[in-house]
């Protein structure tokens, strides 16, 4: 498969030359087109898809005028075939919004090339390059003023704290502002179940699961977590199929 066409899309004249010359060096990337607003992006875009050349993904600022990179990410997700989103910001707020759009990464200025060489290779996976394997979903934390991604496959399980949601991983937990409904669609799947209107649980991290008097919990690692009576049978007969699967391997 050809090297990735994308377009690099600020504001700043002296960034997006930065960007561009990243992306112009790393050997994954084919074309790279540039765009100094989000009016100008579309135009590009809309060229490249009447060209038969769409853009494969978009390396994205946030704050510009006009129309903003959060906007213009809603409209890309609207594309009959979307391209990928990296969000290339100078703010760290707005990753939320990144994860409610599927963004592929969100990476903060000045972009160091580790970070942006990450960012490619998640766009190739996710593009389904030779020798990449689809990538686990992440959504971003806040650590300490730092945003760092945790991947689903790092969250054990997930407790509902009002508008936001906790994430319990074997090394601690992380409060972010995303509704419990969120996650549990976008994490389907990847294994996450709903066993408690407050809770969503990796299946693969269930250690145990209790019935009694008709009251059911299941284990994870060192935590009881009641699973509602909607979710009960639901949830059984998923760990019954698992285990046959297991034994017959």
């Amino acid at each position: 498969m050809s090297g990735l066409r994308v377009l690099a899309v600020d504001d700043e004249q002296p960034a997006l030359e930065d960007v561009a010359y990243l992306l112009r060096a790393d050997p994954r990337i084919g074309d790279v087109l540039t765009a100094r607003d989000g009016a100008a992006a579309l135009r590009l875009l809309d060229r490249a898809i009447a060209d038969g050349r769409p853009v494969d993904a978009v390396f994205l600022d946030i704050r510009m005028r006009g129309l903003d990179g959060v906007v213009l990410g809603r409209l890309l997700t609207q594309f009959t075939r979307p391209p990928k989103i990296v969000f290339v910001t100078a703010y760290e707020d707005h990753a939320v919004d990144a994860f409610e759009l599927k963004a592929e990464d969100y990476l903060l200025k000045p972009v160091r090339p580790e970070r942006l060489s990450e960012a490619i290779r998640r766009v190739c996976g996710s593009r389904g390059e030779p020798g990449e394997g689809p990538q686990a979903d992440t959504i971003p934390v806040e650590l300490g003023g730092v945003t760092r991604f945790v991947a689903s496959t790092e969250v054990r399980y997930v407790e509902a704290q009002g508008d936001y949601a906790r994430l319990h991983t074997a090394t601690g937990s992380h409060l972010v502002r995303i509704p419990l409904a969120t996650l549990e669609e976008r994490w389907a799947s990847a294994g996450f179940l709903r066993v408690h209107r407050s809770h969503l649980v990796a299946v693969k991290h269930i250690d145990e699961l209790h019935i009694d008097s008709g009251k059911c919990v299941v284990r994870v690692g060192e935590t009881e977590i009641p699973v509602s009576r909607r979710h009960t049978r639901e949830l059984r007969d998923l760990l019954v199929r698992r285990a046959r699967r297991g034994q017959t391997r």
